[in-house]
């Protein structure tokens, strides 16, 4: 299979994955509690860290070298940050970020969020096509949007938006993976000598979001040491399958 659609095609499967961590709450048409909504979130936390430091840091220091991993990690780490400062949006659950914002409808901020912090994800998809690591990242990225396409919809919901409205957010996540796994298959195929670098930047990308996204929001409601654990079990649930899948 040409790698370049093998790429798109994973990271395809792994943002529909949001769709189904969403769909409880299209049958059962409520919310859920903050205490879920961390633990969920934390669970993600720990298996993207796994899945990144495993599938992306490692891989890319063994086939580039620390220079290059050195290079693609910070770029990756800084250029989520510059999207965060620059484009207005709000997170999970804090609200809106300055006074401007407030004449943005809230549903599109939150859509430009959920872009912020799932890009990089359909771009490790997207580069680990051109590795040994593709099944392992797209499982990891998979099973951690099922979590965190429940914490979503949840979220949303218990914010006042419509059943609807919340699973759609929620799959627009799955959505914005894809498109991050073309950028990602499509920069590695221009040259295989850039994988290492892409490897290494999606890492920096990832543990930017977790570190700087999922893991403060997890902590906002007094949940801290349940998410933790939750965040542990997930880390651990991802190095088993690590091992499994090889």
């Amino acid at each position: 299979m040409n790698l370049f659609l093998k790429g798109i095609l994973l990271s395809s499967a792994a943002g529909m994955a949001t769709s189904l961590g969403a769909i409880p709450f299209l049958l059962f048409r409520k919310g859920a509690s903050e205490k879920f909504i961390d633990a969920l979130l934390g669970m993600a936390a720990g298996i993207m860290l796994a899945a990144s430091a495993f599938s992306l840091v490692a891989p890319s220091i063994e086939l580039g070298g620390l220079l290059r991993f050195a290079i693609g990690f910070f770029l990756g780490a800084i250029l989520v940050d510059l999207m965060d400062k620059y484009s207005p949006h709000e997170h999970f659950l804090k609200g809106h970020e300055g006074a401007e914002l407030k004449r943005l409808s809230k549903i599109w901020l939150f859509v430009i969020a959920i872009t912020i912090h799932n890009l990089p994800e359909g771009m490790a998809v997207g580069v680990s096509a051109f590795s040994d690591q593709a099944l392992n990242i797209a499982f990891a990225i998979g099973a951690q949007n099922i979590p965190e396409g429940a914490a979503v919809a949840a979220a949303l919901l218990n914010a006042g938006y419509s059943v609807k409205t919340s699973f759609w957010v929620a799959f627009l996540t799955g959505v914005v993976e894809i498109i991050g796994g073309i950028l990602g298959s499509g920069i590695v195929s221009i040259s295989r000598a850039l994988l290492p670098y892409m490897m290494a930047f999606a890492g920096g990308a990832m543990i930017f979001v977790i570190s700087d996204e999922v893991i403060p929001e997890t902590h906002l409601r007094g949940n801290e040491r349940l998410s933790t654990y939750f965040l542990i079990i997930g880390f651990f649930i991802m190095s088993a399958l690590d091992v499994v899948l090889g």
